[in-house]
């Protein structure tokens, strides 16, 4: 059975420019194959400084709590995700599972 491969240069370079987004973005290549071509990316947990934040609530009766959740459930997890071209050449990103 005869594969063909219809991954063009056009479809390359839109890959190596989302790469190249998600770096610039904190991301870190942790796993990369050229012949597939695919990547997974992982990006650390940030530190959140929560008595600072304590007290931005307390000085603003509570308001800051709404901005204090929203970081804690956006940077307290490490993200992975996938960067690959499919069958049609198309490029896309999945989450990946981490623990």
């Amino acid at each position: 059975m005869e594969s063909y491969q219809l991954i063009n240069e056009k479809n390359l370079d839109q890959f190596h420019k989302m790469l190249t987004a998600k770096k610039r973005n904190g991301f870190v290549i942790i796993e990369h194959n050229e012949k597939l071509p695919y990547a997974v990316l992982s990006k650390e947990k940030k530190e959140i400084n929560h008595p600072f934040h304590l007290f931005l609530t307390v000085l603003t009766m509570g308001l800051w709590s709404i901005v204090w959740l929203y970081f804690v459930v956006s940077f307290s997890k490490k993200k992975d995700i996938l960067v690959a071209l499919d069958e049609d050449g198309n490029v896309f990103e999945e989450k990946c599972l981490s623990k």
